[in-house]
Formats: C-alpha cells, structure tokens, sequence
C-alpha cells in the first residue's frame, strides 16, 4: 500500500483516518487520493470525525469508505471493507443494496426504522436491527457520485423489547393465577388479551381466545344477549352487571361482570375490558379497577410523551449534524432506560396489589381453620395422638399466617402501628435474638453512629426486617462468614432522588446490613424484590423476604438500596424517616394466663364461619355474646337498647352502614362503649398512610385464641369505668327475646338419633367424598361410594340404600337429571343435593333438602334428620 498525504487537506484522526491516507487507492476506480475531487475529500473528512457510524458508497461501482464508528457493524470485514464493493463485503444483503443504492443515485432520501437483516459479520449468521438513513451525494455540478449511509444499530434494544414481552406474560401469568377472568375487546369485537381464566369459565386457553372475534369464543347466543351492553362501554359507559353463568363443567355461577372502555390521551375509545368475578370478590375487584385505571391512565400519558420524543428526535435526524447525532444517541440510551424503570415500577405495583388481595382472603380462611382448631383442641384433650395432630394442623396455619403477613407486607397493605424509636438501641437489644437465629459461625458486628437521631417506624416490622436480613446474610455465606449491621444519619439529596424512584429528599435513619458472601448478579438484582422469587435452591426459602423488606420501607415512606458485587457480599440499606420527637416508653407485653370475663361483646362479621368460631371461643371465655352478620343488622340490636360493653367488629363488610359509622353512632347511644376492630386486610376507613388511626384497635386476622382473649380483656380494661350493669328485665322486649339478624346466640339443630342408615354418597372431587363418607359413618350410617353419575345408577341396584347424597357437578351428567332418574326409579329414597351454590342459583325447588358447601356433621346430621322425618 502506498502512502498518500495530499497538501491542504486535514484529513481526520482515529482508526480510520489512519487508514484512508495509507490506503492504495490507486487500485480502486477513485484512484489516488491526489486526483479525488473536492467535494469527496470534504465528505471523508466529514464522516471519518463523526462518532455516528457512517459509510459512503462511490461511483458506479459502490467503493466503501467508512469511519471508526462503523468498524463494529462491519465486524469481521474490516479492515477488507475499506475501499472493497458492497457488494463484495456484503453478498448475504446484496439484493436489499442494490434496490436502495439505485434508487439513492437517483436522488431519493431514505430512512429505514428498526430495519432487521441477517449478516454474517462475525463468521455466523446472525440477526440485527438497524436504523438506516440514506442520503446522495452531489458534486458542484448536481451529479450524483455517491450514497452516504448513517448506522445506528438497535439489536440490544430489541432483545429488551423481548424480555419486557416475556416479563408482561410473566405478568399475565400472575394474573391467571387469581380467580378473576380479565380481558380486552378492541372496538371490532377482537380479543386482544385474555388470561387463563377463560378456560375455567368458556372452556379456552387464551391462545384459543386472543385474536377472535366475541361470538366465536362465548357463542352467538350469549355474545347476542350480552353485545348490547358491550355497545355501552363502547359508547364511553362503564357497564356493571350480575349474572349466572353455566361453566364447561356444568356448573353454574353467580358473577359480577364489568365492561371498562380504554382510551387514548386524546379521548377516543380502543376497546373494553372484560372482567368476571364470583359476587363475593365485588368489592375487591372495585378496588382493584379503581387503580388499574388510574394505572392505565398513567401509562398511556408516559407513552404518549415517549412518541413525541420519539418524533422529535426523528425530526431532527433529517437535519444530520456533528451535534445532533450526538444528541440522538444519548436521547436513545435516555430513552431505553426510562422505559425499563416505568416497566419495573408497574410491574411491582400491580402484583402488590395482586399479592395484597390474595392475602386478605387467605387470612378469613386461616381464620377459620384456626379458630376451629383451637376450640378442638379442648374437645380432644387426654388423646395424645389427636392433640399432636391438631398442634400440627396449628403450626401449618401459623407458617400460612406468616406468609400472608409478608403478602400484605409487600403489596403495602398491613395496617403499620408506628413509634419513634431509636434504632440503635434497638438493634443493639435484638443481638441474642440474631445469635440464636444465624449460628455461632457467623460472627456479628454492630456499629451505632454518635449523635443518632430517633425514626417513625413499627418495632415489631423493623425487626422483622432485620431478622429477615439477617437470615439471607447467613445463607448467602453458607452459614460462616461476618455480618455487619450500621446505624447512622442520612441525607438524601435531590441528585440521589432523580436517580432513584418514590423516594423524597429529605433526613433518615439509614440501617446497613452487610455480608461477606456470594453476592447477587446484576442481572438478577432488580428482581429480589418481587415476591416468590429466591435465588436458594428448592425448599430453602419463600422468597418473601426481601419482598417484606421492601413493602414495610415503602409504606412507612423510606427507601431501601441494595449494593452487591459476585464474590464479594450484600449490602442492603433501608432508609426510614427520622422523627423529631422524644422516643416512645416501651409498654410490657401482658402475661400471666388468659382471663375471660362476664362482659357483653356484640360480634359484627359477615363470614358465617369466622362469625361462629369466634362466637364459640368468645363464649368459652365466660361472655355474653350478641352476633349480627352485618353493620346495619349490628345498629339493630345496639338500637334496641340492650347493654352491650364492646363492639367486636371487622372492619370490610357488605351493607350500607360501614364499621366506622356502626361504631361512631354507637357511642353516640353509648359513650362508655368498648372497639375492637379485626380484619386480613385493612382498609383507608381505620388506616391512613399505612398506619392506624389514633386511638384504633385492632386485632388482625388470622388470631389465635390467646390472642383474642388479651386483646379484648385489654380492651375492656382501657375503657372508662361504669356501674354495675342492671340485671335485664324479662319484660322488656330489648332483654327478653332475640333481636332479628342473629342477634342472638341459636340453639343446634335437633337431630332426632337418625343412625343405622345405608346412604348412597354420589361426589366426583376424591377429597370431599372422604371426608364426607368419614363425616357420615362417625355419625353411625353405612356408606357406598360413587365417582359419577353412571356408578350412581349402577349401585342404585343394591336394595338397602335408603338415602342418597349428591353433588350438583358431576363429571358424566347434571347432578339434577341424575337425581331426577334415580327419583324415576325409586319414588320413595330420600335425596339430599350438596351443591357450592344457594337455592335459587342451582335452580332447586323449595321443597327440596339440600346442604351447601362446605358443610359439616351438624349440617349432614340434620339434613338427613328433616328427610328422614318427613319422608322426603
């Protein structure tokens, strides 16, 4: 290669321009550089001192000239490509270069967005994304001599718009997962989103769905019958509506169904969700909906200000320039960024909600389970065998407590009961707590700053936080290593809050838990907040740790960091507001044994089963008890002038009159009178900013008998004292009777000792038909067993069954044409439907006995009492 420094012309630096004035040019048709026309050597000087990636393609035969910034999309063909053909270096895309550089010779600007090709650059092919813009090359003349090509590739871009798909079907997964059906109609009746639930409630996967038209997925029929009312959320309506619903297995369902219309920034009507839920979840899913717009509404304003960015920047890449390209690609990085934090925030806010609500119904279930267990516990006392069981089934419910507790904790949904504390002392008082929990190996060290200042935060969540820390820490260093945990002050400025999402400048106390173990990987580090995910081998973890850690700073308004490096250790701060005030005096915890009393507490719950439990366990404690299903019922008995010393009320119920205006009216009538407050999950009606109002109590659900019994003696004792109540005077109507709405305590059902029976129990789920077969021989009856209506009509031939138990839903036939056959049979068995839904909805008539799921021996027992009595 000859070496050419023509006079006058300051051709650039770089790799490049290194290269161009070493180049033998005089082997090309440009030949030497000494005889190049003016007007190329300005553009080579141009494009080899740009750091966009450029390439000019020359004369006829498309000679390639390109600067440093091009090297990489060139990849293997440099340094060969300068001075080479196009259509040398590039064969693979030879085809697409031809049609673009005629028509650049003749004159045409060209842009290509998002552009895909397969190159083989790197010896293998591979595919890549580019943006290209294409621009001629005139000389003094208005000759065309050459096409100037400028490269931006977006491959990296691209292979994130992928993963931010799979993390939104992730997000549907999560959606699917809860039982609520969520949808999206476009304004041609095309689904363009659906989750699993279709396939519970029309019998399609969402891949059936998505993609089709309303009436193929849920039949002209209904699709006829329904379309009205899709017309009106069309129309800009948000339509509510109740109805029953038959499923693929025949069963049918009362549900509430919305029709929510989406719009654009500018107003215009996209389409509608469609969202189905079980009656009971209404108020719920009203919560839910209520953000979710809010959400979308949010989000479709960010992304509107993203396309006008985005047409800026295009705007301004038409008037190419050394500073706009610049500007481009730092507005690109800019861009992609602010994308993946709002696509971060999102996703962890609504699966806090998600794993918010869940929790809620979780803990009335646990309830449930708890309280009968604990009232069993009495019934079985002397067998060893069933205690040790019983005990088991408790420690079950408490690690199902304790998870529920870390959901509400990182959906922000546990009612905080904060004090100023100083953490320091704090920390310093949990050190044999921490010693106990991680091990004699692990040695532990604790800093405390001069001069602390006192936060606002709840005790009992900051050690758990710590103790959750404290156990990672360990497991992260295989059980030896060195835990440091550091108190101190902090100021977070506004240059730290623009870096970083929902925190405020501002005074904290920062608390540091450090580790010396095996770190955490980049590239995983922004997912150990979310819930259920754990980098810990199979069973060693719930991956609700951090999530808890996470959801607690949040709602008492801080902030936590995570700082982490392979190999080297984890540091985890949370920053939590510093407080002013004087810190609060500790009160001791109550001991000694559990004390009843003769009060009497009017129980307020809308969940039969936790109603009765409570009831029963309240009762055993030596308390008169009132009970009232509902606020308004509640009113009532309150209003009938019975004396009553404590309302025990939850907190979200259906009805008209809410817990708080139940309670603020029965003051009024009775100022002495005793709250306690109970709920799985608390609404803004007793918590505000995530914390309790003043003066609230609250007992919060699931809770243990001991629990319940010092919360309400502790109660009681607070309350103002008062005379001796007046005996009740069996001649007022208000101390004699019962009001209506369960006001008080009723007797069990006579059973009339119907034993000795053979009964036909007909139930396809293998677990309801144990337990009820169980139920039926400890209550003294034979039992035969069918899976199916066909076993059913099968057995039906043996003469002693006397009785027949059938579920509704069955695999091979409606529960009620089986039942109307086996009555065609034998006129004169008995027949009991078991079913999940009220009368009505099964569509039964009045005469006939049913039990509803999930029913118990009382339940059986006196069903088969009212058969058997009436003939039935």
């Amino acid at each position: 290669m000859g070496l050419e420094r023509p006079a006058n012309w300051p051709l650039g630096g770089g790799v490049m321009g290194d290269l161009t004035r070493r180049f033998d040019w005089s082997k090309t048709s440009l030949g030497p550089i000494s005889d190049w026309p003016p007007h190329l050597k300005i553009k080579i000087n141009s494009i080899v001192n740009s750091p966009i990636p450029q390439v000019l393609m020359w004369g006829p035969d498309n000679v390639m000239l390109y600067n440093d910034g091009y090297i990489e999309i060139a990849g293997e063909n440099h340094p060969r490509a300068l001075g080479g053909t196009v259509s040398a270096i590039w064969p693979e895309i030879w085809d697409w270069n031809r049609a673009i550089l005629e028509a650049g010779f003749h004159g045409e600007v060209q842009g290509f967005r998002d552009q895909p090709m397969v190159l083989n650059r790197n010896g293998f092919p591979e595919t890549v994304i580019f943006d290209l813009f294409y621009t001629p090359i005139y000389d003094l003349d208005g000759r065309i001599d050459g096409v100037l090509c400028t490269v931006l590739e977006n491959t990296d871009r691209f292979k994130a718009q992928q993963q931010l798909a799979a993390s939104r079907l992730e997000l549907a997964r999560l959606t699917s997962a809860l039982p609520i059906l969520v949808g999206f109609v476009d304004i041609d009746f095309i689904y363009r989103f659906a989750n699993d639930a279709y396939l519970e409630w029309f019998g399609k996967t969402p891949d059936e769905v998505v993609g089709r038209h309303v009436e193929e997925v849920i039949g002209r029929g209904y699709f006829e019958n329904r379309k009205p009312l899709i017309d009106r959320a069309m129309a800009g309506e948000t339509v509510v509506t109740d109805n029953l619903i038959r499923r693929p297995d025949g069963s049918a369902r009362n549900a509430e169904i919305r029709y929510i219309p989406r719009r654009d920034d500018k107003g215009v009507i996209e389409g509608v969700y469609v969202l189905i839920i079980d009656i009971e979840d209404r108020k719920r899913l009203e919560e839910a909906r209520a953000t979710a717009e809010t959400q979308l509404r949010e989000h479709a304003e960010d992304l509107e200000r993203q396309v006008r960015h985005r047409q800026r920047a295009e705007e301004q890449l038409r008037h190419l320039n050394e500073t706009l390209e610049a500007r481009v690609a730092a507005e690109i990085a800019e861009r992609q960024e602010t994308e993946r934090r709002l696509q971060h925030a999102q996703k962890m806010e609504i699966i806090g909600q998600l794993t918010g609500g869940v929790a809620h119904d979780f803990n009335n279930l646990l309830q449930v389970i708890s309280g009968n267990l604990q009232l069993l516990l009495r019934d079985i006392a002397g067998s060893e065998k069933a205690e040790k069981r019983v005990a088991n089934a408790l420690a079950g419910v408490n690690r199902g407590a304790k998870l529920a507790s870390q959901l509400l904790a990182f959906g922000r949904r546990q009612a905080l009961d904060p004090k100023v504390i100083n953490i320091g002392r704090f920390v310093r008082d949990m050190d044999d707590m921490l010693r106990r929990s991680i091990g004699d190996a692990v040695e532990i060290e604790t800093i405390v700053a001069g001069g602390l200042w006192n936060c606002f935060a709840d005790p009992a969540q900051v050690e758990n936080a710590v103790l959750n820390l404290a156990i990672n820490a360990r497991d992260a260093m295989d059980g030896q290593g060195r835990l440091t945990i550091e108190v101190g002050n902090a100021f977070l400025d506004d240059a730290y809050v623009l870096r970083h999402d929902d925190v405020t400048p501002g005074q904290y106390v920062v608390l540091s838990v450090t580790d010396t173990g095996s770190g955490i990987a980049p590239d995983i580090l922004e997912r150990v907040y979310e819930p259920f995910f754990s980098t810990k081998a199979e069973g060693k973890g719930t991956g609700l740790g951090l999530s808890m850690v996470f959801g607690f700073v949040k709602q008492s308004g801080g902030h936590v960091k995570i700082y982490s490096e392979v190999g080297h250790g984890t540091t985890v701060k949370m920053y939590l507001p510093r407080a002013h005030a004087g810190e609060d005096r500790e009160v001791p915890l109550q001991a000694g044994p559990i004390v009843g009393g003769s009060e009497t507490i009017l129980v307020v719950e809308d969940d039969d089963n936790v109603r009765a439990t409570v009831v029963e366990m309240l009762g055993e404690l030596g308390y008169a008890v009132l009970k009232a299903p509902n606020a308004d019922a509640a009113l009532v008995v309150i209003e009938a002038g019975m004396p009553i010393d404590m309302v025990f009320t939850d907190v979200v119920m259906p009805g008209k009159l809410k817990s708080t205006e139940l309670v603020r009216m029965a003051r009024e009538r009775q100022p002495d009178l005793a709250v306690l407050y109970t709920s799985g999950y608390t609404e803004n009606s007793i918590v505000h900013g995530g914390r309790l109002d003043a003066g609230v109590e609250l007992l919060s659900k699931p809770y243990t008998r001991e629990a319940l019994a010092r919360k309400v003696r502790a109660v009681l004792n607070q309350r103002p004292a008062r005379g001796q109540k007046d005996a009740p005077d069996p001649s007022h109507p208000a101390d004699s009777a019962p009001t209506a709405n369960e006001a008080a305590p009723q007797p069990p059902a006579d059973a009339h000792g119907v034993t000795g029976r053979t009964i036909l129990l007909v139930e396809d789920d293998g677990l309801i038909r144990i337990n009820t077969a169980e139920m039926l021989e400890t209550l003294g009856h034979t039992v035969i067993e069918a899976r199916n209506g066909t076993e059913a009509l099968a057995a039906l031939a043996n003469p002693a069954i006397e009785a027949v138990i059938s579920d509704l839903g069955l695999p091979d036939m409606d529960g009620a044409d089986l039942i109307a056959e086996i009555t065609r049979r034998r006129q004169d068995l008995p027949v009991i439907y078991a079913t999940g839904q009220d009368r009505a909805s099964a569509g039964l008539p009045a005469t006939a006995v049913i039990v509803t799921k999930p029913y118990g021996e009382t339940e059986l027992e006196a069903a088969l009492t009212k058969v058997f009595a009436s003939g039935a």
